[in-house]
């Protein structure tokens, strides 16, 4: 479904299942929050069993097509799978492990599988968010999910769970049984080039110096033209990055800066002392990622539903050639897959390396849920 002109809903489909929806993942891009709300409210009156969840974001994947200036629902309904949502905002607690504290404590632990979770994509620590989820979940519970976004403005960004927007928030969905099959799969595309470089001042997610150089410095020399679109032309330019005494790289992309300080703020913690270097990617590459990561995520050939998550930097480097990222992940998935999904600050997932949930930027990462019949 999606809002037309008027505001109101309009199917996309002929298959009529919204007084049986369970589920309603609503997404939305360069949509006012007034619109944003009465739409949630309308929505609620199509399903009105659905738990509705959501976000807003720098792009909406409805099917396979990728939408701008709209706002999308995927209505979702499960035989065997039950469901269970919370929501919280950060404000209300001590730090964002007493949130996750909080959010694992209220969701039902009995029969939980998989937690799918959405945050707000700036005023959130996505690294230890996923952390602290990891930390208090049961042990064996999947976690998949991603950050909002607002487009490539990085000033608001905002959650949805039932009738109510949060800012600052944050939600866990819980699916529920044996019957549901999870696939999930994530991969970048991104190469790095250039020195390695350790990073020589820092606190949690700003980076200050690196090689005791300016960090801003050196990523405006390196930016050259470029450097002017700051924050936003950063994510065409992410941080490959080693923590001291690990094997395992990750990406941190950039969400912000303070010229004042010299400061640049970055979607996860820059620890001191830690090892990267520079990144880019082309078109290639990137498809050539999203296909490795729906490879990974591929079930049976049946009914199924995919959640994409996809991050802006990509967007902003694909440019009109985005659509050819989603339909590269549909052919793989087959035509029985549903597409639905958005363009993140943030991927949340597991590591490469089997960690059980990271924060991770400039990646496809894509989840398939499969009721076994």
């Amino acid at each position: 479904m999606h809002i037309n002109s008027a505001g109101e809903w309009e199917s996309d489909s002929t298959k009529a299942c919204g007084q049986d929806a369970g589920l309603a993942l609503v997404f939305w891009s360069d949509t006012d929050q007034k619109t944003v709300t009465a739409a949630v409210k309308s929505l609620k009156t199509h399903c009105p069993q659905a738990i509705i969840v959501g976000c807003s974001t720098g792009g909406i994947v409805s099917g396979g097509t990728f939408l701008e200036n709209a706002m999308s629902a995927t209505l979702v309904s499960f035989e065997k799978t039950r469901l269970a949502s919370v929501a919280a905002r950060l404000r209300d607690h001590e730090d964002t492990r007493g949130l996750c504290r909080h959010l694992a404590a209220n969701l039902p632990s009995a029969g939980l599988t998989h937690v799918f979770v959405l945050s707000d994509g700036l005023l959130v620590n996505g690294c230890a968010l996923a952390s602290g989820l990891a930390e208090f979940l049961p042990a064996g519970v999947g976690i998949t999910g991603g950050l909002a976004a607002d487009g490539e403005r990085f000033q608001l960004t905002s959650i949805v769970h039932g009738q109510e927007i949060l800012f600052g928030g944050v939600l866990c969905l819980g699916f529920y049984g044996e019957a549901l099959k999870i696939g999930q799969g994530t991969r970048g595309g991104w190469l790095p080039f250039g020195p390695e470089r350790m990073i020589t001042e820092s606190h949690d997610n700003v980076l200050l110096e690196l090689d005791g150089e300016s960090a801003l410095e050196l990523y405006e020399r390196y930016l050259g033209k470029h450097a002017k679109n700051l924050p936003a032309s950063g994510h065409l330019f992410p941080l490959y990055l080693r923590e001291a005494g690990s094997s395992n790289w990750v990406v941190r992309t950039i969400l912000g800066l303070d010229r004042k300080s010299h400061a640049l703020l970055f979607g996860g913690e820059m620890p001191r002392g830690a090892t990267v270097r520079l990144m880019r990617g082309n078109m290639d590459n990137l498809l050539d990622g999203a296909q490795e990561a729906a490879e990974r995520a591929r079930l049976d050939d049946d009914d199924a539903l995919a959640i994409l998550v996809s991050c802006v930097g990509r967007k902003m480097l694909l440019k009109q050639f985005v659509d050819e990222e989603i339909d590269t992940v549909a052919r793989i998935l087959g035509p029985r897959t549903t597409l639905t999904g958005f363009y993140s600050y943030g991927e949340i997932a597991c590591g490469e390396a089997g960690e059980a949930c990271l924060l991770h930027n400039q990646t496809m990462m894509v989840t398939v849920l499969q009721e076994q019949r």
